[in-house]
């Protein structure tokens, strides 16, 4: 599998410089070092946002590929050779062509799954690719797409110095967020460069199984995608994370679940016990007491997982204190959980967008996408400001829809609906705090009594 193009690699560092400009601007004002009104800053931010959408709207994903065929160009009637080769395989209602793009919409006469394995025999020889799809409407539609306009086959070698050069930074950027969080900076001090490396390899690790999980099992159905890009940011967490580009579309609905399960449950693997086994290392302290959640604290009852966690790594200890200050392996792991929640959030490109649409459909998808966005601009106004950051960027960067399948109108089978319903409910888990009338039953210390 190759990596993106020279100009996708421009334009991924592009995008990815644009997402750090607010937050470095966001950390520049908030301690301090800078001092502009606020409407200066609200309009910096915006030209910030202004950027990322001119940069991503000027570079067109696979959806767009499939789905936008020219649109100056009116439609026109279907070769009748054509329509001879699909109508016993769907019943058209209506048929055009636009743009090199051919349409046929209107009921099938197999099963989904059945009849996209007959149209691909009896395409295998053509320079047309079929694509099942939905329409607005909900009819099933037969798109026959040129080759040309799908993503080209991609070469076996793939040139990973980018990836490996981002890896090594965020590496740096992350020892050196680990040992700062512990009140040691290394320019100063740089012997101390192991008390770092605790936190920065258990982070990286939770980072790297979760990437790898979405890229092996892209690989398993054959699609075309990267291999992981590390974040690095000098300041703060030491990184924004990590991202793969997949740049060919899932065969079907399935393989479209599969991949994007696979990184959040590959990523809880490690996170989980990273989590427990820091959390024996952590110290409760009472109210008022401890470091923000940027430098290793957290609040027991702050989410219902990590309270179960708490619990069962702390045992009596809970009851005397409500707030942690994370052992640097505890501090990743929670990262880690709380990577996985906002990656759940069923939205756009998210993997949890990806699952929506894979579990109820293209339509459906972009729906919950949009209620989801404005509930979460919503919380971020009454709830917690920060979500407002969180909804923007994901706005620009994941937006409301994802990629089609090949095959969109298989449904997926009945065990990977629970698997998706398990994991919305993980997403609440991590996210959602301790009802107050639930401390005394968990068995923790209750800051509010």
């Amino acid at each position: 599998m190759s990596a993106p193009t020279t100009h996708t690699f421009r334009q991924t560092l592009l995008v990815i410089v644009l997402c750090l400009l607010p937050i470095l601007l966001l950390v520049v004002v908030l301690t301090g070092h800078l001092v502009l009104s606020p409407w200066l800053l609200l309009l910096l931010l915006l030209l910030c946002f202004a950027g990322m959408y001119y940069v991503l709207a000027r570079q067109p994903g696979v959806a767009e590929d499939v789905a936008a065929p020219p649109a100056e160009q009116p439609p026109a009637d279907v070769p009748e050779a054509l329509m001879l080769q699909v109508i016993d395989i769907l019943y058209p209602s209506k048929s055009y062509q636009k743009g090199g793009f051919y349409f046929f919409e209107g009921p099938l006469s197999l099963k989904p799954e059945a009849a996209y394995e007959a149209l691909q025999r009896r395409f295998a020889d053509s320079t047309l690719v079929p694509l099942l799809q939905e329409s607005e409407n909900g009819q099933p539609v037969l798109v026959l797409a040129p080759s040309e306009a799908l993503p080209a086959p991609a070469p076996r070698r793939q040139h990973a110095w980018l990836n490996g050069l981002l890896f090594l930074a965020t590496l740096a950027t992350t020892t050196w967020a680990g040992a700062a969080h512990q009140g040691i900076n290394l320019i100063r001090d740089p012997g101390q460069l192991g008390a770092g490396l605790p936190y920065a390899l258990a982070l990286l690790f939770i980072l790297g199984a979760h990437e790898m999980g979405h890229y092996l099992t892209a690989r398993r159905y054959g699609m075309h995608v990267s291999l992981p890009y590390f974040i690095p940011v000098p300041f703060g967490l030491g990184t924004f994370g990590a991202f793969i580009q997949m740049k060919s579309l899932a065969p079907h609905r399935r393989a479209l679940f599969d991949v994007a399960v696979a990184g959040p449950l590959a990523g809880l693997v490690i996170a989980l016990p990273a989590l427990l086994i820091g959390l024996r290392y952590s110290t409760l302290v009472p109210d008022g007491a401890g470091p923000s959640m940027f430098m290793g604290g957290a609040d027991v009852g702050s989410s219902i997982l990590l309270a179960f966690l708490a619990k069962a790594a702390l045992g009596e200890a809970v009851l005397e204190g409500h707030r942690l200050i994370l052992h640097p392996v505890a501090f990743a792991g929670w990262l880690g959980l709380l990577v996985t929640a906002l990656n759940l959030i069923p939205v756009g490109q998210l993997d949890g967008g990806h699952m929506v649409h894979a579990l109820l459909g293209h339509r459906t998808a972009r729906t919950v996408g949009v209620v989801s966005l404005v509930a979460l601009v919503l919380l971020g106004l009454f709830v917690w400001s920060g979500l407002l950051f969180w909804a923007l960027l994901i706005f620009f960067l994941a937006g409301t829809e994802d990629a089609p399948a090949r095959n969109d109108l298989t449904r997926v089978p009945h065990g990977r609906m629970v698997l998706g319903a398990a994991a919305f409910v993980l997403l609440l888990l991590i996210l959602l705090p301790v009802p107050h009338a639930l401390y005394a039953s968990l068995g923790i210390h209750c800051p509010y009594t």
